[in-house]
């Protein structure tokens, strides 16, 4: 097969956006996809993971990792078939999982370090999982948790988003280690979800009542570690429960990413003081060298059936401005997965 007999459609970042973005923001392009060189292979994208962090990466503000430029193709991690390579490290027809890209076709070196290729295996876990639990948010509140937050069976572990894709997996993993666990989430089904699927000890409906009193009930002898995926009011709230040597674990500010004033922090940040408390972010990628211990350690619960992983999934490449939408809108309910294509 020739790779120029494929059309590549994509999403190119045309405006830096001022508050949530606009489809004036992108601009949607078609090229075919070139011959390859000795090295390269082409990868056919099948999903997409859609994630708040997206919104930091199209800002032009210095950061774990460069901006999106202006006319390049939005940054985006996914799954995909390689469909030809010149490259002994991939044979046509591997799965694999690297930074595709919103785009049908991703075309480079083998070992391109942005793209990060590597196999994954589909029999393991369907493939939107691998966007999930075996994937970066996965890989994050897994090595979040255990490495920054570091919770020690009995103590009270609280995390925000607690529907999300980071947010499910830090709390199941916080209960296997035998913790007590409460989550925040916006809305009645999404709190019966954490607490009837997820196993969390209880749900605080952030959207249909309040916080403060919701971990004053919930939470009676105090947060040891909150793992903050919202940033904002919550974290202040949470501030004003923690324990002597509490770790606050800061993964994302989903409430502050599309602000058109500067970013809200803590308050209440002297609660740090008065306990003791350790207040540390988390970025996944330093973690990279790890991730097969991560995978290991999840596959084995997922086989067994005592851990959950839920996505989202919204169908169709077209649709990816809006599907990115739904992260600030609160719409999704699970790990937010665009398909692309049939395997």
């Amino acid at each position: 097969m020739s790779a120029t007999t494929l059309l590549n459609h994509q999403f190119r970042l045309a405006a830096r956006p001022s508050g949530l973005p606009k489809k004036t923001d992108w601009d949607q392009t078609s090229e075919p996809v070139r011959d390859i060189f000795e090295g390269e292979i082409v990868v056919k994208a099948l999903y997409l993971s859609i994630d708040p962090a997206m919104r930091g990466w199209m800002n032009e503000n210095k950061s774990y990792i460069r901006p999106v430029g202006i006319g390049e193709v939005m940054r985006a991690g996914g799954v995909g078939v390689v469909v030809a390579s010149k490259s002994p490290r991939f044979t046509v027809g591997d799965v694999v999982s690297g930074g595709i890209g919103v785009q049908n076709y991703w075309v480079g070196a083998a070992d391109d370090k942005f793209g990060g290729f590597f196999k994954i295996d589909p029999r393991m876990a369907p493939l939107t999982t691998w966007l999930n639990t075996l994937g970066m948010p996965g890989m994050t509140g897994y090595f979040g948790l255990l490495e920054v937050g570091q919770p020690k069976a009995g103590e009270t572990v609280v995390v925000s988003g607690a529907a999300g894709a980071v947010g499910q997996t830090v709390g199941q993993v916080a209960k296997h280690l035998g913790c007590r666990v409460v989550g925040i989430a916006g809305g009645e089904d999404k709190c019966n979800f954490v607490v009837g699927e997820l196993g969390f000890d209880a749900c605080i409906d952030y959207k249909g009542g309040d916080v403060r009193a919701g971990l004053k009930q919930h939470c009676p002898d105090g947060v040891d570690v909150y793992f903050d995926n919202v940033g904002g009011d919550i974290l202040d709230t949470v501030l004003t429960r923690i324990n002597m040597k509490a770790r606050i674990v800061i993964c994302g500010a989903i409430s502050q990413y599309n602000n058109t004033t500067p970013v809200k922090g803590p308050a209440n940040y002297l609660s740090l003081l008065v306990n003791r408390a350790r207040m540390e972010g988390i970025v996944v990628f330093d973690y990279a060298p790890r991730y097969p211990e991560g995978v290991a350690a999840l596959a084995k619960w997922l086989k067994d059936g005592s851990f959950k992983s839920r996505e989202d999934v919204v169908d169709g490449l077209e649709h990816f401005p809006d599907a990115l939408l739904m992260l600030f809108e609160g719409k999704n309910f699970g790990k937010l997965v665009l398909k692309i294509a049939d395997a």
